[in-house]
C-alpha cells in the first residue's frame, strides 16, 4: 500500500474499520512494522547499536500492541512516530556514520559527505513494500564494507569464547621459540583453531611444535608483526587481545567507510596508513572490484609528521623530479647540516634558488640567513640522491603530500613503515606508473624508465585524472582472511571516544 509518512507526522487513511498507516494495520502492527523493529535489533551486524534506536523498547511495544485486547490510540500513535524516527536515525547512521570525519580529523580535507535524505530513501522502500531496501540502499557501496560485515560477524561469534577468559602467561624468557614448554600451550592452540590460524585437526603438543609456529606465523601476518613464529612481547598482546575488542576494532573501520566517497570512475588509487600498503583498483561497469596491484608503502611518521587522510585526484607525474625542501626541514634539519658542514650542500646536489628562480651553490652566512627568512629556499636536482627518487605523483593538496619513488629502498623490508615527513613512498614505482598511464598506451615501460633515469625534469599532465584515497583502516578484509594493524596515529582512539559521547533516540 502506497503511504506518505512525513507530509504531516504520520498520516493515516481512513477504512470502515480501524484506521491503517504504514507500521499498522487494524491497530495491530503489521509485517512491515515487526521487520522493521527486527532491522533495529540486529544493527549491530552493522557495528551499530540496537539501543540507540529503541530497539528492545519498540520490540516491547509491538508486543504489547499485539496483545492489547482493545484499541488504544494514544499507545499506537506514539509506536508509529518512535519507530518512524528510529528508522530514519538508522539509515542515516547505517549511510552517513554517527560522527563526521572532521570530528575524528580536524584537518580533514576530503570530499563532502554523500547526499542522503533518509526520510524519503524510508518513504521510497514503504511504497514498494520491502523496508530491507532502504537499508541495503543506506550501506556503504565502498568493496570493503561486506568483506569487514563478514569479519564483524566472525568476531562477535567469538565474543564469549571460553579461550579468553584470562590472559595468556608471559612466556619463560620474555618469549616462545620453537621446541620450548609453554603452560598455557593448548590455550594459544584453542585460540589460533578459533581464529582459523590453525587447522581445527592439528594435534595437541607437550612442546611449542612446528604446526603451533606456523599458526603463529599465520597469526603474525595478519597482525602487522614479523612473521617470525617467534611468541615475543608484541605477539603475546596482540594474541591477549579478545574477539569482542578485535570486534568493536572492526566496527570502527566500518564507520569510517561511511565516510568513504565512493568514486564513480573505473579507476582508484588507495592508501591504507596504518597497513603501510597502497592498492590500486580497477572498478568493472557491475561494480566488481579488482586489485590490479598493491605494494609496501613508507608514511609519516607516528611521532611529529603524520600523514593526513583526504582524497583528491592524480592530475600530474613528474619525472626526475627536484624536491623543493619543505621550509620547516630545511630548517630544522638541512641549515643545522649547512652549518656544520658547509660542503653538504654540493655533496646532496642541492642548490639555493630565490623567487625569480635564481640558482646559486655557494654557501655563505647570508644565504642562510635568507632561507630562515624565507627569502631563498633549498631544493635537490633529479639523479640518484634526489629524496624523490625518480618519480614523483601529484595530487594537488592543502598539505602538499605526494607519492614518490626513493633511494632508500631497504626501508619497505621494515614491519613498522612510518618514517617519512609526511609524504609517501612506494615501493615498486614502475608498476604504479604504468598503471596510471595504462590507457595512454605512447607511455611504455621503456618510456617510463627512461624519463625516470633522464635526470631533467619533465611534468607530463594525465589524460585520465585518477582518484587517490588516503584512507585510515586499521583493520582489512581480503578473500575471507581479516588483517588487523596497529592504531599508528591514535585515530581509532579518537574514534572511539567520538562515539562514546554520541547520544541515539531518548
Amino acid at each position: 500500500m502506497s503511504c506518505s509518512l512525513f507530509c504531516a507526522g504520520l498520516v493515516k487513511v481512513a477504512s470502515a474499520q480501524q484506521p491503517d498507516s504504514a507500521w499498522l494495520s487494524n491497530g495491530i502492527p503489521n509485517a512491515v512494522a515487526v521487520e522493521a523493529v527486527g532491522l533495529l535489533q540486529t544493527s549491530n551486524e552493522d557495528g551499530l547499536k540496537p539501543e540507540n534506536y529503541l530497539a528492545s523498547n519498540l520490540q516491547a511495544e509491538l508486543l504489547a500492541l499485539k496483545s492489547a485486547g482493545q484499541p488504544d490510540a494514544i499507545a499506537e500513535t506514539a509506536f508509529e512516530r518512535r519507530l518512524t524516527l528510529a528508522m530514519i536515525r538508522y539509515l542515516n547512521d547505517l549511510a552517513l556514520g554517527r560522527v563526521t570525519a572532521r570530528e575524528v580529523y580536524h584537518q580533514f580535507d576530503g570530499s563532502a559527505p554523500r547526499v542522503y535524505d533518509a526520510r524519503l530513501e524510508l518513504q521510497s522502500a514503504l511504497d514498494a513494500g520491502d523496508i530491507s531496501l532502504a537499508v541495503e540502499r543506506a550501506r556503504p557501496k565502498f568493496p570493503l564494507y561486506p568483506a569487514l560485515q563478514g569479519a564483524l560477524a566472525q568476531y562477535q561469534a567469538l565474543a564469549g569464547h571460553s579461550a579468553w577468559q584470562t590472559d595468556l602467561p608471559l612466556p619463560a624468557g620474555r618469549k616462545l621459540e620453537a621446541g620450548q614448554s609453554y603452560p598455557a600451550l593448548s590455550v594459544l592452540r584453542e585460540r589460533l583453531v578459533a581464529l582459523g590460524d590453525l587447522p581445527v585437526s592439528t594435534a595437541s603438543s607437550t612442546v611449542y611444535d612446528p604446526a603451533l609456529v606456523e599458526g603463529v606465523k599465520a597469526f603474525q601476518r595478519r597482525h602487522g608483526l614479523t612473521d617470525d613464529g617467534v611468541v615475543g612481547l608484541k605477539t603475546l598482546a596482540a594474541i591477549n587481545v579478545t574477539p569482542a575488542a578485535r570486534a568493536e576494532q572492526i566496527a570502527l573501520s566500518m564507520e569510517r567507510l561511511r565516510w568513504t566517497p565512493l568514486h564513480q570512475g573505473d579507476r582508484l588509487i588507495a592508501v591504507n596508513l596504518p597497513g603501510f600498503m597502497l592498492y590500486a583498483y580497477e572498478i568493472n561497469a557491475d561494480g566488481a572490484v579488482h586489485v590490479d596491484l598493491e605494494m609496501r608503502v613508507v608514511v609519516g611518521s607516528s611521532l611529529n609528521h603524520r600523514t593526513p587522510v583526504f582524497d583528491e585526484d592524480m592530475l600530474f607525474i613528474e619525472f626526475s623530479p627536484y624536491w623543493n625542501v619543505p621550509p620547516s626541514i630545511a630548517r630544522s634539519e638541512t641549515v643545522p647540516a649547512l652549518r656544520k658542514d658547509p660542503e653538504y650542500l654540493n655533496k646532496q646536489q642541492m642548490e639555493f634558488v630565490d623567487s625569480a628562480g635564481h640558482v646559486s651553490t655557494r654557501v655563505t652566512p647570508e644565504k642562510i640567513q635568507a632561507v630562515l627568512s624565507g627569502q631563498l629556499r633549498i631544493r635537490q636536482r633529479p639523479g640518484p640522491h634526489n629524496a624523490l627518487g625518480a618519480i614523483k605523483f601529484i595530487f594537488p593538496n592543502n598539505d602538499n603530500i605526494f607519492l614518490h619513488h626513493t633511494p632508500s629502498t631497504h626501508l619497505f623490508d621494515r614491519d613498522r613503515r612510518d618514517l617519512s615527513h609526511g609524504c609517501i613512498r612506494v615501493e615498486e614505482p614502475v608498476e604504479l606508473a604504468k598503471f596510471v598511464l595504462a590507457n595512454e598506451p605512447e607511455w611504455t615501460e621503456e618510456r617510463i624508465r627512461q624519463a625516470m633515469d633522464a635526470g631533467v625534469s619533465k611534468t607530463i599532465r594525465l589524460l585520465n585524472p585518477i582518484p587517490v584515497l588516503i584512507g585510515y583502516s586499521t583493520v582489512l578484509a581480503r578473500n575471507g582472511t581479516v588483517f588487523f594493524y596497529p592504531d599508528l596515529y591514535g585515530h581509532d582512539a579518537v574514534l572511539r571516544k567520538a562515539l562514546s559521547q554520541y547520544k541515539g533516540l531518548q
